[in-house]
Parts: structure tokens; C-alpha cells; sequence
């Protein structure tokens, strides 16, 4: 039921003037987290726009401290929220993700071994749990900090260090099984 009383104008001025200086700024790392929570390039989009929603109705009441976490933190729980009112989804295509990239070669030898060894990075990924997973793809390959991560997922940052420690031990030993690692890596 909507509201039959006008925004102020200057209550949606100052809205919008907020939104643009902690929000927009912020885009593009929201939807780099996305794609970390859905592995569907289109559902990581609507997530975010989602996200952008929830942030511009809320955006009155932030006090401008952290805007990364308190986006980080709206998009978790829309992404919790998602969840519940979908089916369960089929398994998940690692040919579809982009998670690991190099740059590219020209010599054949190195291109078949940069392919061997994202095929068992990605394959290594996707036996991780979702907690695993998300936190070593959150760290690992966007570069967020310990304490971004714990307010995302809202765990402490001991968890995420534990986490991310068993991923990465667990990638470790199934590159090291596909003989993708050097005895000094090992």
C-alpha cells in the first residue's frame, strides 16, 4: 500500500546526493562480490541491483562510516533473502566462471598449461563447502580484507581466517594430486 503523502523535496535531494557519494562509488565492487555469491552473471546482476534498491531506501538512516561493509552487509541478506524464495539450484558450471584469469600467451606449451591448471583451480573450487568457497573467492581473487569478509558474511574474522586457510589447503592438495605443483610449492 503506498503512501499518499509526497517525499520532501529536499529529503529526496539529500538522498540522492548521498546515494551518489557513498553508493555509487562502491558499483563495481558490489558486483564483483556478487559474482562470488551467484555463479549466474544475470542473477549476480540482479542481486546487485537489489542491493542498490535496499541501500537507496535505507540511505537516509546511514551515518556514512564503512559504506563497502554496510553494502556488503545489504547484499548479504539480500542474497540470504534470494535464496529462501528460490528452488534449489542445479549444480554449478565451472566452465561458466571467470575466477581465475592470466594473461594471455602466445606460446602453445604455456597456453595448454595456463588451461590445465585454471581447469583444476576451478574444479578445486567448486569441491570446496559454499563457506570455503566464498571466502577464499572474496580474498583470493577480489582482493577484500579479513575484516570486509567477516562483515559480509557476518562471521568473525577468525572464521574467515579458518576458512580461508582450509580452502586454500584444500585447492593446495588437489593441484598438488593433478601434478600442477612444484616440489617447493607443495
Amino acid at each position: 500500500m503506498e503512501s499518499s503523502v509526497a517525499p520532501r523535496p529536499e529529503s529526496s535531494d539529500a538522498a540522492r546526493v548521498a546515494f551518489e557519494r557513498y553508493v555509487t562509488p562502491e558499483i563495481g565492487a558490489l558486483l564483483r562480490a556478487a559474482r562470488t555469491l551467484e555463479r549466474d552473471a544475470h542473477e549476480a546482476e540482479d542481486l546487485v541491483q537489489e542491493t542498490l534498491v535496499n541501500a537507496f531506501r535505507a540511505i537516509e538512516r546511514f551515518d556514512g562510516a564503512h559504506p563497502r561493509a554496510w553494502l556488503l552487509t545489504i547484499m548479504r541478506h539480500a542474497h540470504y533473502n534470494r535464496a529462501r524464495r528460490r528452488r534449489p539450484a542445479t549444480a554449478d558450471d565451472p566452465e561458466a566462471s571467470e575466477a581465475v584469469a592470466m594473461p594471455p600467451s602466445r606460446d602453445p606449451g604455456v597456453r595448454v598449461e595456463r588451461v590445465a591448471f585454471r581447469e583444476a583451480v576451478l574444479a578445486a573450487l567448486a569441491t570446496l563447502s559454499d563457506a570455503q568457497r566464498s571466502v577464499v573467492e572474496l580474498v583470493d581473487l577480489e582482493g577484500y580484507s579479513y575484516a570486509e569478509v567477516a562483515t559480509a558474511l557476518d562471521v568473525p574474522v577468525g572464521t574467515v581466517m579458518s576458512r580461508l586457510h582450509r580452502g586454500r589447503r584444500a585447492i593446495r592438495h588437489r593441484l598438488d594430486e593433478a601434478g600442477l605443483l612444484t616440489p617447493e610449492e607443495r
